[in-house]
């Protein structure tokens, strides 16, 4: 029987960003998680390793991580065969359950925000800067794809880090011109491969392609959350009353998360 696989980035992060990650993982999963680190992250590796974590380790620089990452993955995917693979963010996402416990429809699935591309000024602004003002009026109405959450088959993993790869170097971030002549960073470029997964998404560029609703899905994303419900064991429910198997984001709704994680950070014994 293959098993599953988790790949996730902590880039720049601290040991404490991670744990509620790893300690509610662990609780529901036993399968592989792979973990690109930085090459001085001593700490992070010896805790992740505790985990049963494999650690891939990298000079690249915190601010760089977000667009190289998918070659680091795809190159660590190479000989190897795995069921299914989750593609997550890691420091503001937590588990409620095995993420791969559920019948999945698509052989790649996105995970969908409760906002369009159009009504959000950074989806908008990434886009624009990316692939240009025709895509964007392409993609408008399209609903945001959130790039931190994408599970699949190998294989459609593999397409789809592939064609990250492509999109990323093919439609790069534009910076603006005071950052191009003061040879500058543009802080507006962090986040822009969203825009590329977005395009390959709304594109149906994978074969068999799913989107789940944010409201009635088994992953949330709660920056655009509409209706953020808890049972009784402080779990985040979708609109069918059932609890996420992930939770993504809930830094930024910290009003209403805060009761939520400081429970789990009690009972997984996290300061």
């Amino acid at each position: 029987m293959k098993k599953n696989l988790i790949l996730t980035a902590a880039i720049g992060f601290q040991l404490s960003q991670l744990q509620l990650f790893i300690k509610s993982l662990r609780e529901h999963y036993k399968d592989e998680i792979c973990f690109v680190i930085g090459s001085k992250d001593i700490k992070i590796e010896d805790e992740l390793k505790k985990h049963n974590c494999i650690c891939i380790k990298t000079k690249i620089d915190k601010r760089d991580i977000q667009l190289k990452r998918y070659k680091i993955f795809l190159n660590f995917l190479k000989d190897k065969k795995f069921d299914k693979i989750l593609f997550c963010d890691s420091r503001d996402i937590y588990f409620q359950a095995n993420p791969f416990e559920y019948q999945y429809k698509g052989s790649i699935n996105f995970f969908l925000e409760d906002k369009k591309i159009k009504d959000c000024k950074f989806n908008s602004e990434w886009i624009t800067k990316t692939y240009g003002n025709r895509v964007l009026s392409e993609l408008s109405e399209k609903t945001i794809s959130c790039g931190g959450t994408i599970l699949g088959s190998h294989k459609c993993m593999e397409e789809f880090l592939s064609l990250m790869i492509r999109e990323t170097g093919e439609h790069k971030f534009k910076k603006r011109l005071k950052y191009i002549l003061t040879f500058r960073r543009d802080k507006g470029g962090r986040g822009s491969d969203q825009a590329h997964g977005n395009f390959i998404a709304h594109n149906n560029l994978i074969e068999n392609s799913y989107f789940y609703p944010n409201s009635s899905g088994p992953i949330a994303t709660v920056y655009h959350l509409n209706k953020i419900k808890f049972n009784k064991k402080y779990q985040l429910i979708n609109s069918l009353d059932e609890p996420y198997l992930v939770v993504h984001q809930f830094d930024k709704r910290w009003e209403f998360f805060s009761e939520a994680v400081n429970f789990l950070k009690k009972r997984f014994n996290i300061d």
